[in-house]
């Protein structure tokens, strides 16, 4: 070989919560893990065991140290710091490997469990890695930053994923959104040190799985090493030294090997004048990097996951886990000083939401034995942290709804109301407040005399709010339109109506005897919507009775909202299946970077009803049934409200079972104007997706947080997205993979899709997306320009809305 090399190893053990066990059981490995290190460092030093001498660990997440100081001894925790100390433990400040389900708040605040155990111990901790995910967030950066992270070793697994900037085992600066910068080792595989056979039987050789002698294990690792580096020299390789990952056994959740320091002392015996092998830690390592003073390229972008897919494969529970996510800001929102919630709940919330979001999505046989009951045990597991966070979010906020004045439930309560704008800025926007069927408002019974008329009151000024109620399963919904002033609260108050009078006949032409209203509009008279035109002040909607939705036009700018190259109609679902040739699992596996097969079967919806089915002060409702592969059951329900610019859209699903791999989009084919740039809200950060991120990244999906925005020269086009996180963009065929790159640039301007079920994954995906689901949608025209991240808040404000509870004013802190 042309160099003398150093070859640094750093030996961790990755988690995978759920994926070789049960979830709580791989906490008992983790925290046992850290103790049998005690033990190694310990007989290494005590003579027993020196051969061990040299031997080191690096905890791969702060999360596996905050489970052992939560169940160890007070001599072990001190074990545990003077090692650390010493540089024979090392700790990464990630808290766990996660998918960009994680909103931004909940990282920051994982984030500072780690620097705050840093800082109260006096340790020296700088360095994060992450092992199998192959993606983070451009917020990742500027949040790790943030707490002082200044390093990120990324080794990640290219299974239906790939490295970025088309090469691995190098480094670079990751400069973030607001302009700091993270050195990154741009890495390989997790496990890529177990191949060189250090450890005896950590990875499977060519002629089987048989016990090997010692010497047989020297003439493996001699061939692999020298290979390995004889490869790097022959690519190029700029650098004398290389790091790589390497575990105890090759397995996720690994124990650790004290027999890795003792080959590797044979090693150095008799090769290291050539190669010398160190066992080091990350934070050693990056310190080493960070002394060779080199000439790193910059970059800056996102750095986009291919793995956060598996969130598409539990669409119930996570859209659970959404709903507690968007609690959680609100309750952050109305109590930002922590004074009235529990604390408590607060924490164990962003716990359980934290473990929801983290990578891993279902035990390793999930596709091929889907039957398999700890399959179904862990399934059910992992939905229980969206479910236990809702719960505990959910009693969080009640406490702090509580303060504000919201009452129970009460026999003949005058119907006063409390509507809360929690934001930071003034809102216009509707409201709702449900009446249950056996309440009364003056008297008059809802549910059982729908020719009833509400008012709404506002109890200051006593102006009458424009309503509208909706029939629910036990009640009505009251729906009103208001505006309120940045953190403004309103009390209102329910009462009887008069029913508007309406002359029995009238003299223009807009009905006949038949009492069926089909007239289109002329001078002098307006019309009614209609299943052919919905047309408000700022929306002229057309349909066909085929597809849908043909037309969304701005009136006000007098441009077509769909996309001119738009395949499939709005909100139209499209299901795929490829057929299994092969089996379930190799199926999956053969379609690499793609999410499906080339043979993929395609469907579209097709119409069969639509209807009026409200017409009403606040807005005109849409119900089209469609007919749909795949589905029992596919409905859309438009709400077009007439005063404002917005458009709720809700689907309603009745999925079929399938073990072969599957998809499922809703298509969102909007574009603001032909110029116009589409801007998405990942983890921390506003982006152009195919635009700001690093070369050589997946262009193919991303993981939102509350929607995106079509922005245009004078107006945008926002979707909030409140149920389900992935889209895709561009054409949904079996294509080769375009990653990101300056000549990729035009795919942000292609029709986006929400992608809202797949179960492509051939190991640890949920296979089985049966059942009943609803998602919710909204569309919101701004008319004036506005910065792409005011834009994405507004997916926020529209996907929290106003809160309305009852209150009683003569109750104390109502």
């Amino acid at each position: 070989m042309k160099k003398k090399w150093k070859l640094q190893l750093i030996h961790h053990s990755h988690t995978d919560i759920g994926y070789t066990d049960r979830q709580e059981k791989i906490e008992r490995h983790h925290v046992e893990y850290i103790k049998s290190v005690l033990d190694i460092l310990e007989a290494s030093e005590n003579g027993s065991r020196p051969e061990w001498k040299g031997y080191k660990w690096t905890c791969e997440n702060y999360w596996q140290v905050e489970r052992f100081f939560e169940q160890s001894s007070d001599s072990d925790k001190q074990k545990f710091i003077q090692y650390v100390q010493s540089g024979q433990i090392d700790i990464s400040l990630t808290y766990l490997n996660m998918t960009d389900l994680v909103d931004n708040d909940i990282l920051d605040a994982m984030f500072k469990k780690g620097r705050k155990f840093s800082n109260e111990h006096q340790l020296d901790l700088d360095s994060a890695m992450t092992a199998d995910i192959n993606g983070f967030s451009w917020g990742y950066a500027e949040t790790m930053h943030q707490n002082s992270i200044v390093n990120l070793y990324s080794c990640l697994h290219t299974h239906h994923g790939m490295f970025p900037l088309y090469k691995k085992q190098i480094p670079f600066w990751w400069e973030t959104p607001n302009g700091n910068k993270i050195l990154v080792w741009n890495g390989d595989h997790y496990q890529i040190g177990n191949d060189f056979m250090l450890i005896p039987n950590s990875y499977r050789i060519d002629n089987g799985t048989e016990i090997v002698t010692s010497d047989d294990q020297m003439a493996i690792a001699e061939q692999r090493i020298f290979e390995y580096l004889e490869n790097l020299e022959a690519e190029d390789y700029p650098f004398d030294f290389v790091p790589n990952m390497i575990s105890g056994i090759v397995t996720d959740n690994s124990p650790p090997n004290p027999r890795l320091i003792e080959m590797i002392h044979k090693w150095n015996d008799k090769h290291g004048g050539q190669v010398e092998i160190e066992l080091t830690t990350l934070h050693q390592f990056f310190d080493f990097l960070r002394k060779q003073e080199l000439d790193l390229p910059v970059y800056a972008g996102d750095w986009t996951d291919w793995w956060s897919d598996g969130v598409g494969s539990t669409p119930a529970p996570t859209k659970i886990y959404r709903d507690a996510q968007q609690k959680y800001h609100l309750s952050q929102k109305l109590d930002p000083q922590g004074k009235w919630g529990r604390e408590s709940l607060l924490q164990e919330a962003e716990y359980q939401l934290m473990l929801y979001a983290e990578h891993t999505w279902g035990y390793a046989s999930s596709v091929s034995e889907p039957w398999n009951t700890l399959v179904n045990d862990l399934d059910y597991r992992k939905a229980a942290y969206a479910i236990n966070a809702n719960r505990l979010i959910s009693q969080h906020l009640d406490q702090i709804l509580g303060h504000l004045g919201e009452v129970p439930p009460t026999i003949d309560r005058v119907k006063y109301f409390k509507v809360v704008n929690p934001h930071d800025y003034p809102v216009t926007d509707y409201a709702t407040v449900p009446i249950k069927h056996w309440e009364h408002i003056d008297g008059r019974y809802l549910a059982w005399d729908r020719d009833n008329y509400i008012d709404v009151i506002d109890c200051e000024t006593n102006e009458k709010l424009a309503a509208q109620f909706t029939p629910i399963p036990n009640g009505d919904v009251i729906e009103f339109a208001i505006s309120l002033a940045t953190k403004e609260e309103k009390l209102l108050k329910l009462v009887k109506g008069e029913a508007p009078k309406n002359p029995r006949h009238a003299n223009h032409a807009h009905i006949g005897t038949d009492r069926v209203e089909d007239i289109a509009p002329y001078p002098g008279y307006e019309g009614v919507p209609d299943t052919h035109v919905v047309e408000t002040k700022h929306y002229r909607l057309a349909f066909d009775q085929q597809s849908g939705i043909t037309s969304l036009r701005d009136k006000k700018n007098k441009r077509e909202l769909i996309h001119p190259e738009a395949l499939y109609a709005p909100f139209t679902g499209v299901y795929e299946k490829t057929p299994i040739t092969t089996d379930a699992c190799t199926e999956r596996r053969l379609m690499g970077r793609n999410r499906k097969g080339r043979l993929a079967d395609r469907y579209t919806a097709s119409l069969k009803h639509i209807d009026i089915t409200k017409d009403g002060d606040l807005f005109t409702a849409v119900q089209m049934d469609f007919e749909l592969e795949g589905t029992q059951m596919y409905t859309v329900i438009l709400k077009v409200y007439k005063e404002l610019p917005k458009i709720a859209v809700t689907v309603r699903i009745q999925k079929q079972n399938e073990w072969a791999p599957e998809n499922l989009y809703i298509p969102l084919p909007f574009s603001a104007d032909k110029d116009g740039e589409l801007f998405i809200e990942k983890t921390g950060a506003v982006l152009r997706p195919a635009i700001d991120q690093l070369p050589g990244t997946n262009t193919e999906f991303f993981c939102l947080q509350n929607g995106l925005a079509f922005t245009g020269t004078d107006s945008s086009l926002l979707i909030a997205i409140k149920d389900t996180p992935l889209i895709t963009l561009d054409s949904l065929a079996h294509h080769p993979i375009e990653l990101a790159n300056d000549q990729q640039h035009d795919k942000n301007r292609q029709p986006v899709y929400s992608w809202i079920m797949n179960n492509f994954w051939e190991t640890n995906f949920k296979v089985d997306l049966s059942g009943f689901y609803e998602f919710d949608y909204q569309l919101y025209l701004v008319s004036e320009q506005q910065n792409p991240k005011r834009l994405l808040e507004k997916c926020q404000q529209l996907n929290q809305g106003l809160l309305a509870f009852p209150v009683n004013p003569s109750r104390e802190g109502a």
